[in-house]
């Protein structure tokens, strides 16, 4: 960690959510927007001249394929932290954009406390984190009573890591199972479990997998999840 403010290149075609972003990231002493950029390419340009900290990027912007652009990124400035912004919440493509090395992806109803913790997190310590940051959001199963009143479920921030532990939990692997599975202890195992629960306000495992499933955060379907 150091003392100078991190350094944030921001990427987007929308203009006028740009500006905001750029604006808003300005009023934050320890947050230097050094560029901004409407397409890949000149992200990728500025990236390479610029080496910035941190690179927020939305999935869709004109140009390359967001992969294609996350691989010239990487390329141009490999020490820059890549923070995927987007309104997609497709967990094949995050799951994807995470085996290239995203440090985190932030769906854009994220508050402006999760995506300045977010960006203060990998922007301090770049090529230290040992999870990524996701953040997604989802409108919780109601009846149609509730639905019709536009009431929404909250916002969750889940890191794959507790997004694997869902996934075995789905298949009704025991906790023991899972450590083993994921190289972890027992116990690391029961804090991650902990935490989804609470992420997820969910009162057990079978809970929490049913409203995994039903935001799509996770692939597999419920199963007999057994205690441990």
């Amino acid at each position: 960690m150091t003392d100078r403010p991190i350094s944030v290149l921001v990427v987007d075609d929308h203009t006028m959510l740009r500006g905001a972003l750029c604006d808003m990231l300005r009023t934050e002493p320890d947050i230097d927007v050094i560029a901004d950029a409407a397409s890949g390419s000149s992200g990728v340009v500025y990236a390479a001249k610029m080496d910035p900290d941190v690179v927020i990027l939305d999935v869709e912007i004109p140009g390359d394929d967001v992969t294609v652009t996350l691989r010239l990124l990487n390329e141009a400035s490999p020490r820059s932290q890549v923070l995927i912004v987007s309104m997609y919440e497709d967990m094949t493509l995050i799951r994807e954009l995470v085996g290239l090395g995203i440090a985190g992806y932030l769906h854009k109803s994220a508050s402006r406390d999760a995506l300045l913790s977010t960006i203060r997190s990998i922007g301090e310590n770049p090529g230290e984190n040992t999870e990524v940051v996701i953040y997604v959001s989802w409108q919780e199963e109601r009846s149609a009573g509730e639905r019709a009143s536009g009431e929404r479920g909250a916002e969750y921030g889940l890191t794959v890591r507790e997004l694997e532990v869902l996934e075995g939990v789905a298949v009704a692997m025991s906790n023991r199972q899972l450590a083993v599975a994921l190289g972890i202890t027992e116990g690391t195992v029961k804090r991650h479990l902990r935490n989804i629960f609470e992420k997820l306000g969910a009162v057990s495992r079978l809970d929490a997998v049913n409203r995994a499933v039903s935001a799509n955060l996770i692939n597999a379907r419920p199963g007999r999840s057994g205690r441990g």
